[in-house]
C-alpha cells in the first residue's frame, strides 16, 4: 500500500511539473464552404517557439486534406533571399533632413531609450525609414521571447507542403508588401513605430499574453488586444495594414473556392478577426462558415 502511494505521489509530481501548454495549441481555425469545396482559415502568429509543436489534430486533417496551400507570400519568394535585399534597398532613407526630424522629439527618445538598452547598434537605426526600423524592433522583442520566425506557422506549412509535394502560392507579390510599407506617408509610419514602441515598453508580459491567446485560440482577446486598439490610436495604419490587404485578397480566396479541391490558407491572425476580418467578409458573402475547434466544445 505504501509502494502504491509513493508511485502515485511521484505521478502527481510529474504531472505538476509539466507546463500548462503541454496540449497542442487551441486553432484559430475556420472552414468557409461553397457547394463542392472548402476553404480552410487559419490564423498564425509568424513566429513561435519549439513548445507551440505538435499542432492540433484537427489541423492537422486541414492540411492532410488540402490539395493546395495559400500563404501571404508565395513561399519561394518569402525564402529568398533577395527578398530581404530588396526590403533593405526599400527602407533606405533618402528624404532630406534626419530621422530625429523626422519622429519629432518624444518618438525620437523613446527610439534612443531602446537603442540604449540594446535593442538596436547605436546610429544604425537613422539609415532607415521609421516603418523598416519598428518592423526590426518588433522582430527583436519577438525573439527576446524565444520565438523564431523559422518555427512561425505559415514557415511550417511551406516546408510541409514542399515535403507532400502540394502546390502553394502567395495573396500578394513581395513587391505589394514591400510597396505598402514603402509607400507610407511619414503619419502613417510614425504610427507605426509609435504601436511597436508601446508594445516593447509594456514589457516581455503584454508579448506573452499575445503569444498566450494564439495559443488559447483565444479570437476575441487578440481582436481586442490588438485590432481594436490599433483602430482607436492608429486608424490610418490599421487601414493600411489590415483592412486594404483583406479587401485585395478576397477575389484570390473567392477564386479558390471556385474549384473543387480543399485549401489551406495560412495568414496571420489579425487577418481572420473582427468585423473586417476575411472570416466575416466572407460570411456575408454567403458561404458557410464554421469555426473547426474541438476544444472549443468541451
Amino acid at each position: 500500500m505504501r509502494r502504491t502511494l509513493l508511485r502515485l505521489s511521484a505521478l502527481l509530481l510529474l504531472l505538476a511539473c509539466v507546463p500548462a501548454w503541454a496540449a497542442p495549441p487551441v486553432p484559430l481555425l475556420w472552414k468557409v464552404s461553397d457547394h463542392d469545396s472548402a476553404l480552410y482559415l487559419l490564423g498564425s502568429f509568424h513566429m513561435l517557439a519549439r513548445d507551440d509543436y505538435p499542432l492540433a489534430p484537427e489541423v492537422e486533417e486541414a492540411f492532410a486534406g488540402a490539395g493546395t496551400l495559400v500563404f501571404e507570400l508565395d513561399p519561394e519568394e518569402a525564402a529568398s533571399p533577395a527578398l530581404a535585399m530588396r526590403m533593405v534597398q526599400a527602407a533606405r532613407r533618402t528624404r532630406p533632413g534626419s530621422l530625429r526630424e523626422d519622429l519629432g522629439p518624444e518618438l525620437w527618445a523613446r527610439l534612443e531609450r531602446q537603442v540604449a538598452a540594446g535593442a538596436l547598434p547605436a546610429g544604425w537605426s537613422e539609415q532607415f525609414e521609421p516603418w523598416f526600423i519598428a518592423l526590426t524592433l518588433q522582430l527583436a522583442g519577438l525573439a527576446r521571447q524565444g520565438l523564431d520566425p523559422g518555427l512561425g506557422l505559415d514557415r511550417h506549412f511551406m516546408r510541409a507542403a514542399a515535403a507532400a509535394g502540394k502546390p502553394a502560392s502567395g495573396l500578394e507579390p513581395a513587391s505589394a508588401q514591400i510597396a505598402l510599407m514603402a509607400g507610407m506617408d511619414l503619419d502613417e509610419q510614425r504610427q507605426m513605430l509609435a504601436e511597436v514602441l508601446d508594445l516593447l515598453e509594456s514589457g516581455p508580459a503584454r508579448l506573452d499574453r499575445l503569444h498566450g491567446m494564439w495559443r488559447a485560440g483565444d479570437a476575441q482577446g487578440l481582436w481586442e488586444g490588438i485590432a481594436v486598439r490599433m483602430q482607436r490610436d492608429y486608424p490610418a495604419l490599421y487601414a493600411r495594414i489590415n483592412v486594404a490587404r483583406n479587401d485585395a485578397w478576397l477575389p484570390v480566396l473567392e477564386r479558390h473556392l471556385a474549384g473543387r479541391d480543399d485549401v489551406l490558407v495560412v495568414v496571420g491572425s489579425l487577418h481572420l478577426l473582427g468585423p473586417d476580418g476575411l472570416v466575416e467578409k466572407l460570411r456575408a458573402r454567403g458561404y458557410r462558415v464554421e469555426r473547426i475547434c474541438r476544444a472549443c466544445a468541451r
